[in-house]
């Protein structure tokens, strides 16, 4: 616990980074260009909006660069919910071929 204070309190410690200066440069160049409307999304190309995709398109510009920037997160959410996509249609899919197996009778 006192290591712990130490870190935020003293500043004759140092801890060390973890981003790299150039990759916060590439983030704040991201954010400039999206507060202009002139970043764009890759795959759809779309105007991007968010702060939040802002800041991850100027953490992949960096890792690209090779700037030290830490690994992605394992789990991603948008894998987790494109598979409660599918699981919701395929449970919709039974319910409409139970009704229509009992229309038929």
């Amino acid at each position: 616990m006192h290591n712990f204070h130490n870190i935020f309190i003293n500043p004759k410690i140092k801890t060390m980074a973890k981003y790299s200066k150039s990759s916060q440069d590439s983030v704040e160049g991201a954010m400039h260009e999206m507060k202009q409307g002139k970043l764009k999304s890759g795959k759809s190309g779309k105007k991007v909006s968010s702060r939040k995709q802002a800041i991850a398109i100027g953490l992949s510009e960096a890792r690209e660069k090779g700037a030290k920037v830490p690994k992605k997160s394992s789990g991603s959410s948008s894998k987790k919910s494109a598979s409660k996509k599918s699981a919701s249609k395929k449970s919709t899919s039974k319910k409409s071929a139970a009704k229509k197996s009992s229309s038929k009778k």
